[in-house]
C-alpha cells in the first residue's frame, strides 16, 4: 500500500437487481469478459487499498464463491436485509473492525465502466481538499431522474444532494449529478453512520444522509468531477447492460488501435478486457476475441472468427474460424471454416484448411491438413500432408486412443486411422484405406478391398432407367466407333 492509498474500499453488491429478470445475481452478469462486480473490484484494486470489502446479500453464496475466484484477498460482509446504502456501508465497516483510520472509498458493484484512474482522482481530491466527504460527480447531457449536486457559489463546497422529485425548477436545471461513489474520512463516516435515521418513505438508512450530518457538524463536503460521465452509469436492466457492453467494447478497441492494432470495423468487432495484442495485428469484421486470447505481432484474424483463450503466433492467418484453448504457431494458416477445439497445438507454418476439426492434436511445423477432416487425440510430425476427408478414429465407445503420424508422411484421401495406431516417418497410405495396424517408416500402406466390375449389371437390375439408357447409348456409340475404325 502506498502512502496515498485509502484505508479501505467498500463495494456495495447486496442488491437483488429485480429489473434484470434473471436467476443470476445482477452483479454477476458479465460484459467484456468480467462480471459487473469484477470490473468494479479491478478498478478499486488500482487504488491499492489496505482492505477491500464487498457487501453481499442477495444470492450471497454465488457472489462470495465468485469473489473467491477473482480476488481471494477481498473481504466480504453480509447485509442480511437490504436496509439501505448506509446500512450496507455500516456492515462493511463492521467487517473491517468498525472505524478505519484514513480514507474509505465507497463504490457501487454495478458500475462496470468506472476506472481506476477516476477513483484515484477522487481519492487525491479528497486528500488535497481536506474533505470529510468527497462525492464523485458527473456533468450529464440530461440529468432527469438523478440526484443534483448543489454547491456553495463562493467555496464550491457541496451543500446538498437533491433528488429529482424534490428539486426546484432551478435545481432541476443543474447538470452535475451524484454518482453514488464517495470518499470519506473513515472515523467520521463510522460516527455519522450511527446517526443516520430511518424516518423516510422506505424506512432505510441512506448513505447520502451522512453528507448532511457531516456538514451540520462543521465538516467540509466536496466533489470530484469524472472526466467522462458515462463511467458512472449503473446497470439495472438488460438494455443498460448491453449499452455498457457497447461502451466498454469501444473503449477496449480504441486502446488496442492506439497501441498499433488495425481493427477494420470496430462496430462489428468484440473483445474481452483480458485480450492482448502485438503490434501491427489486424482484426477483420465480425470477429470476437474472448478470454485470455493473444494475437501476436503481424497476425491477421477474421473475418467472422471467434477465438477463446487462444494464442495466435506472429504472422499467422486465421479466417472464418472458431477456436477454444488452442495455440496457433507463427506463420500458420487456419481456415476458412475450421474448428480448433481444446488442446489443439499448431506448429509454425502449418495449415488447417476448410472444414477441418481438431481436438487434443499437436501438428508439427509445415504440416498441412487442408480439407474436410477430423483430427482428434493425435500427434503429427513435421511437413506431413493429411489427405482430404480423413478421420482419426479415436473413440471406441468407452475410451479415447491416440494416433501418431510421423514427419514427411503423405496420407491418402478418405483414410480412417483407427487408434491406437502409428504411421512412421516418410510413410505413405493409399486413398480409401482404413489403417488399423502400425505402418513402418518409409512404407506404403494399402488397406482396401479389390475393385470388381460386374458388366451389364445396370441393364439387368435397372432396365428402362435413365442410367440403363445412358449406358446403352454409350455402348452403341462405342460399337459405331469400333466399326468405323
Amino acid at each position: 500500500m502506498s502512502a496515498n492509498s485509502p484505508a479501505a474500499v467498500v463495494v456495495l453488491a447486496a442488491g437483488e437487481g429485480t429489473r434484470m429478470k434473471s436467476a443470476t445475481p445482477k452483479v454477476l452478469h458479465e460484459i467484456s469478459g468480467r462480471s459487473l462486480v469484477g470490473h468494479v473490484v479491478t478498478a478499486a484494486r488500482e487504488l491499492d487499498p489496505a482492505d477491500l470489502v464487498v457487501v453481499v446479500g442477495h444470492a450471497r453464496e454465488k457472489v462470495v464463491a465468485h469473489l473467491g475466484e477473482i480476488d481471494p484477498e477481498a473481504h466480504t460482509a453480509v447485509q442480511e436485509q437490504q436496509l439501505g446504502t448506509g446500512h450496507a456501508v455500516r456492515m462493511g465497516l463492521e467487517a473491517l473492525g468498525g472505524s478505519p483510520s484514513g480514507t474509505v472509498v465507497v463504490v457501487c458493484g454495478d458500475t462496470p465502466l468506472l476506472t481506476g484512474a477516476t477513483l484515484t482522482a477522487l481519492a487525491a481530491t479528497h486528500s488535497a481538499d481536506g474533505n470529510a466527504c468527497t462525492v464523485l460527480t458527473a456533468e450529464v447531457p440530461d440529468s432527469t431522474g438523478y440526484g443534483r449536486i448543489v454547491r456553495d457559489p463562493s467555496t464550491q463546497a457541496v451543500t446538498a444532494i437533491v433528488e429529482h422529485k424534490d428539486a426546484s425548477d432551478a435545481q432541476r436545471a443543474i447538470r452535475e449529478i451524484n454518482s453514488g461513489v464517495f470518499a470519506f474520512d473513515g472515523e467520521l463516516l463510522a460516527d455519522a453512520l450511527g446517526k443516520v435515521r430511518t424516518d423516510n418513505s422506505q424506512g432505510e438508512e441512506y448513505l447520502t444522509d451522512v453528507l448532511g450530518i457531516l456538514r451540520e457538524a462543521g465538516h467540509r463536503v466536496g466533489a470530484s468531477v469524472a472526466a467522462d460521465h458515462r463511467e458512472i452509469l449503473g446497470i439495472n436492466n438488460r438494455v443498460q447492460l448491453a449499452e455498457a457492453r457497447r461502451l466498454l467494447n469501444a473503449r477496449l478497441l480504441e486502446a488496442a488501435m492506439l497501441s498499433g492494432v488495425s481493427v477494420i470495423d470496430p462496430q462489428s468487432t468484440f473483445i474481452d478486457c483480458t485480450v492482448t495484442f502485438g503490434q501491427d495485428a489486424i482484426v477483420h469484421p465480425g470477429t470476437q476475441l474472448l478470454g485470455s486470447t493473444h494475437i501476436a505481432a503481424d497476425a491477421e484474424v477474421g473475418p467472422n472468427t471467434r477465438l477463446t483463450d487462444t494464442k495466435v503466433g506472429i504472422g499467422a492467418r486465421v479466417d472464418n474460424t472458431v477456436a477454444v484453448d488452442a495455440e496457433i504457431g507463427a506463420a500458420a494458416n487456419v481456415g476458412p471454416f475450421a474448428y480448433l477445439r481444446p488442446g489443439t497445438r499448431l506448429g509454425m507454418k502449418s495449415k488447417i484448411g476448410a472444414y477441418v476439426e481438431t481436438k487434443n492434436a499437436t501438428v508439427g511445423e509445415g504440416t498441412k491438413i487442408p480439407h474436410l477432416s477430423y483430427v482428434g487425440d493425435a500427434t503429427i510430425g513435421e511437413y506431413s500432408n493429411i489427405g482430404a476427408a480423413s478421420v482419426f478414429v479415436n473413440y471406441d465407445g468407452q475410451s479415447k486412443h491416440h494416433t501418431t503420424i510421423g514427419s514427411h508422411c503423405r496420407t491418402g484421401s478418405d483414410n480412417m486411422f483407427v487408434a491406437p495406431v502409428t504411421v512412421g516417418d516418410g510413410a505413405y497410405t493409399a486413398a480409401g484405406s482404413v489403417i488399423t495396424k502400425d505402418v513402418p517408416a518409409g512404407s506404403l500402406a494399402v488397406a482396401r478391398g479389390q475393385q470388381r466390375n460386374i458388366e451389364g449389371w445396370v441393364a439387368r437390375k435397372r432396365p428402362g432407367s435413365a442410367a440403363a439408357q445412358a449406358a446403352q447409348t454409350s455402348s452403341a456409340d462405342s460399337s459405331e466407333a469400333d466399326g468405323e475404325s
